[in-house]
């Protein structure tokens, strides 16, 4: 699939979820994906709870956020001591 396959998959309504960017056709947001990943999730366990929703819904979020993040400028928050 390539990535503009997968980035149809997500859409942004300002009428659903306060606009936030959603997997389609879902009230998933990709923020709501993406913590259930962070906190140890498995793609098979996202999809057992949440019937329907397809691994390409899943790696659409994250290539989605990774593309939100392309043009962003990173500043730390804190600063190791060497």
């Amino acid at each position: 699939m390539t990535d503009q396959q997968l980035l149809e998959r997500i859409a942004l309504n300002p009428k659903v979820m306060v606009g936030k960017p959603v997997i389609k056709g879902t009230r998933l947001t990709v923020e709501y994906i993406l913590n259930l990943l962070a906190h140890g999730a498995t793609e098979e366990e996202i999809m057992e709870e949440y019937k329907g929703l397809r691994q390409e819904d899943i790696r659409a979020c994250i290539l989605f956020a990774a593309r939100s993040l392309e043009d962003m400028d990173i500043v730390p928050l804190a600063v190791e001591a060497a």
